[in-house]
């Protein structure tokens, strides 16, 4: 737990009630003054503005404890009990200086909003202020063919299965699971990678494609908007061939439909000989200056540490294998003309391996897809630019609904 600045405030006679003690609601008011006056302390009271987003009080639980009157100095102290991806729990307690008598405690969820009103990620500037991130919502696990899959379940409503890339795990999608609260959001580890647990080979688009729909099975879903980064694409694509029923939306993010060049198929297989000689550190590195766009190298040191986390949860044998099964994908250029689910195609306007152009096209083909460019990001835009991600996905959801 983070404990921020405390802060001294005196009790004004036009806060008390007729009786003279400080009134119930102002309170409430005397506990707010003591959160900005930490702020204007900390990194600036314009910290919000600056970063385009508003926090909300969710909730506001409060226990007063005694009474307190004009004149009176209280010590307001605060500490940070929990801090999500767009929310943050703080407790605070007011102590009269004069005796050590606490006042009153208050338990306050407060939750990051843009401009629109909509959940958004914490600007980094006030992460640093908050403190380390709470781990994250236990995973389920879920058993598939040779093992188990860990998988993120969270809230209610219409699912959204999300699916990571190469070399990621599911929190490359943190960002938009903690936001698009009005939706069941199930995000799962694929075989080899992060939490979950899976023994031998036989590593495919396809296998990978069958794990899904034993995931789906076990939670009792029938169809989901399937949203898909990179290698997450191309088995999207593996269910609208073989699982269409079981896919009612679309969503095509930093993606591409063709099948590996023979210079790419090499390119993968020098990768794997990497990762057997050196293991997954020696591949991460390999692949970052081609992942991000330059300004996420040079301004965002934390987006580079999570895919470097990420890719160290990935085993040499998850890394291989995948690499393997998007070198034998199959082409799904001719695929795009037969899908007949709304689709949203999401590209980073500097991605290098899933280019703009590349998205247009594909968004072109598909029958009424609608084209996101996000600006300043690579090819991991939804850790790259959250916002404006989350902003995209859940504009296409809410149309859905």
């Amino acid at each position: 737990m983070t404990t921020l600045a405390s802060v001294e405030l005196t009790v004004y006679p036009y806060e008390c009630d007729a009786f003279g003690h400080l009134n119930h609601a102002a309170v409430l008011a005397l506990f707010e003054r003591a959160r900005w006056e930490s702020l204007a302390r900390g990194p600036g009271m314009d910290l919000f503005h600056r970063n385009g987003v508003v926090p909300v009080v969710r909730k506001a639980t409060v226990e007063y404890r005694a009474a307190a009157f004009p004149g009176d100095v209280l010590r307001v102290e605060m500490v940070i009990t929990h801090r999500g991806t767009t929310s943050w729990t703080g407790r605070q307690a007011a102590q009269r200086v004069a005796d050590g008598v606490v006042i009153a405690t208050a338990e306050i969820v407060f939750v990051c909003v843009d401009r629109a009103g909509h959940p958004a990620p914490l600007p980094e500037e006030l992460t640093r202020v908050l403190g380390p991130r709470t781990p994250a919502h236990q995973a389920q696990r879920v058993g598939v063919e040779g093992g188990e899959l860990a998988v993120e379940v969270r809230g209610e409503g219409m699912p959204v299965l999300f699916l990571h890339g190469f070399p990621f795990d599911r929190t490359v999608w943190r960002h938009q699971v903690a936001a698009l609260a009005r939706w069941k959001r199930i995000a799962p580890d694929l075989r080899g990678v992060g939490e979950s647990r899976t023994t031998g080979g036989g590593y495919s688009i396809a296998r990978y494609a069958d794990d899904v729909i034993a995931v789906l099975d076990a939670l009792g879903v029938r169809q989901v908007a399937a949203c898909g980064l990179s290698m997450g694409g191309y088995i999207v694509f593996d269910l609208l061939r073989r699982y269409a029923d079981r896919v009612s939306a679309v969503v095509l993010c930093d993606t591409r439909p063709q099948a590996d060049s023979e210079d790419a198929r090499r390119a993968r297989d020098e990768l794997a000989a990497l990762a057997r000689a050196e293991g997954p550190d020696a591949v991460a590195e390999h692949l970052l200056p081609r992942l991000v766009a330059p300004a996420t190298l040079a301004e965002q040191p934390e987006v580079v540490t999570q895919y470097r986390e990420m890719a160290r949860r990935v085993s040499v044998d998850g890394m291989v294998g995948a690499l393997q099964a998007m070198r034998d994908r199959r082409d799904a250029t001719g695929l795009l003309a037969t899908i007949r689910v709304p689709t949203l195609v999401v590209v980073g306007s500097e991605d290098q391996i899933a280019a703009p152009d590349v998205a247009r096209e594909m968004a072109a083909a598909i029958p009424g897809a609608r084209l996101a460019v996000i600006p300043a990001a690579g090819h991991l835009a939804p850790l790259e630019q959250p916002l404006a991600t989350s902003r995209a996905l859940a504009d296409f959801l809410e149309e859905l609904r």
